[in-house]
C-alpha cells in the first residue's frame, strides 16, 4: 500500500506572489528611555531602549498608515485603482467602532469595490494582514491587496511597558511575483492560549503578566514558527541573509536569534526597537523594511512576528533583482529614524492624552 504523502504545515499560495511595493513611517518625535527614567526616579542604567518614537497632536494609527501606505504604493508604481483589499492590523486603531481600512483606502485613492477589514492579534496583526493578502492574491480573487501593521501604542505611566510602547507602521502591496521586489516564499502560524497580555473593554491602558510574557509566551511561540519554517522549508539559520523578529526590546529578538542559530550580523539590520521603540504591530514590519532598504538580490529573509495572547507568523521572503529600482521612489525607513526631535516628559503626557481632564 502506498504511504500517505506528509501534508505541509506551510500555507504557500497557489500562484505566486510577493512584496511589490513597501513603505514605513515613524514620527518624528522621540522620548529618550532616561527621561522616563528620571521622571519616575529610577536608574537609568539598563534601560530596554534609548528612546521611542511618539505620535504628535494631529498623528494616529490612520494617518501612519496612510503615510506608509503611500510609500509602498509609491514603489509599486501601480494605480491605487487596481486594489482589491486593505486590511490594517493595530492594536490601537482610532475608533472603537469604525474601520480604519476605509479611511486609508479612500486616502489613497483606492476603490470602492473592494474588501475592507481592522485587523486585532496583539502585535501580529500586522503580519496577519500580509498571511490574508497573500492568499487572496495568491488565490487569483486579485491582483493586489495592502497590508499595513501600525500603532501608536500607550502603556500605563511608570509601568515597565512605557519605555518601550511607540508608534510607528509599515505598509506592503502584496500582488503578482514577476512584479515583486521580494517574493514570499510561504507562510506559517502557530498559535495557543497563552493570556500574557490584554486589555478589556472600558480599560484605558493594557496589562500584561511580567515576565511571564518572555516564557511561555514569545520565546515559546516565535521559536517554535521558525523552527517549523525552516523545518518544513528543508532550511539553516546559515541560509537566510537576514532574519527580523518582534522585538518588544532589544534582549528578546537577540536571544531567539541565538537560540535558533542566526548570528548578530544576520538581526542587526531589523532590530529597531533600541532606537524607536516597540512598534507592536508595525514592530518586524518595520523591520522587514528596514532590511528591503539595504537588500541584494537573491537575499533571503525570514521574518517572524509575535502577537500577545497568543501567536506567531514567519514568512520566508526571497529578494529579486527589481529592488534597487524600487527603492528610491519613497523616503527609506533610516530617513524616517534620522528625523528627530527630542521631547522631555511633559510634552509626552500631552501628546499622548495622559493627562485626563473630566
Amino acid at each position: 500500500m502506498a504511504e500517505k504523502k506528509k501534508q505541509s504545515l506551510l500555507m504557500k499560495p497557489q500562484r505566486r506572489v510577493g512584496i511589490v511595493g513597501y513603505g514605513a513611517y515613524v514620527p518624528m518625535y522621540r522620548l529618550p528611555a532616561a527621561e522616563i527614567a528620571r521622571v519616575w526616579g529610577r536608574a537609568a542604567r539598563g534601560l530596554p531602549v534609548k528612546e521611542k518614537a511618539v505620535a504628535g497632536l494631529d498623528e494616529d494609527t490612520v494617518t501612519i498608515g496612510i503615510e506608509a501606505a503611500r510609500n509602498a504604493i509609491a514603489r509599486a508604481g501601480i494605480d491605487p485603482g487596481k486594489l482589491r483589499a486593505v486590511w490594517t492590523g493595530s492594536e490601537s486603531h482610532p475608533y472603537a467602532v469604525k474601520p480604519s481600512s476605509t479611511i486609508i483606502a479612500e486616502a489613497v485613492g483606492a476603490p470602492a469595490h473592494i474588501q475592507a477589514a481592522d485587523l486585532e492579534f496583539a502585535c501580529k496583526a500586522g503580519t496577519e494582514a500580509m498571511v490574508m493578502a497573500m492568499a487572496l492574491t495568491g488565490s487569483g480573487m486579485g491582483d493586489y491587496a495592502l497590508a499595513l501593521g501600525v500603532d501608536t501604542a500607550q502603556a500605563r505611566p511608570s509601568d515597565a511597558l512605557e519605555y518601550t510602547a511607540a508608534a510607528g507602521g509599515a505598509a506592503f502591496v502584496i500582488g503578482p511575483a514577476e512584479e515583486a521586489v521580494a517574493e514570499i516564499v510561504a507562510a506559517y502560524s502557530f498559535v495557543s492560549d497563552t493570556p500574557d497580555f490584554w486589555r478589556r473593554a472600558y480599560q484605558h491602558y493594557p496589562d500584561h503578566g511580567q515576565r511571564f510574557t518572555g516564557e511561555p509566551a514569545y520565546f515559546k511561540h516565535v521559536i517554535q514558527a521558525a523552527k517549523t519554517m525552516m523545518e518544513e522549508s528543508g532550511t539553516r539559520a546559515a541560509d537566510y541573509s537576514y532574519a527580523v523578529f518582534h522585538q518588544p526590546n532589544v534582549k528578546f529578538p537577540k536571544t531567539a536569534a541565538k537560540k535558533l542559530g542566526f548570528t548578530e550580523e544576520q538581526v542587526t539590520a531589523g532590530l529597531l526597537a533600541g532606537v524607536i521603540g516597540n512598534t507592536y504591530a508595525g514592530a518586524s514590519p518595520v523591520g522587514l523594511t528596514a532590511i528591503l532598504d539595504i537588500a541584494r538580490p537573491g537575499e533571503r529573509i525570514l521574518m517572524v512576528s509575535y502577537g500577545s495572547g497568543a501567536g506567531s507568523d514567519a514568512l520566508d521572503m526571497v529578494v529579486t533583482d527589481r529592488i534597487d529600482e524600487r527603492r528610491q521612489a519613497a523616503p527609506s525607513t533610516q530617513d524616517y529614524i534620522a528625523r528627530r526631535m527630542e521631547i522631555d516628559y511633559a510634552t509626552y503626557t500631552r501628546y499622548r492624552g495622559i493627562l485626563r481632564m473630566e
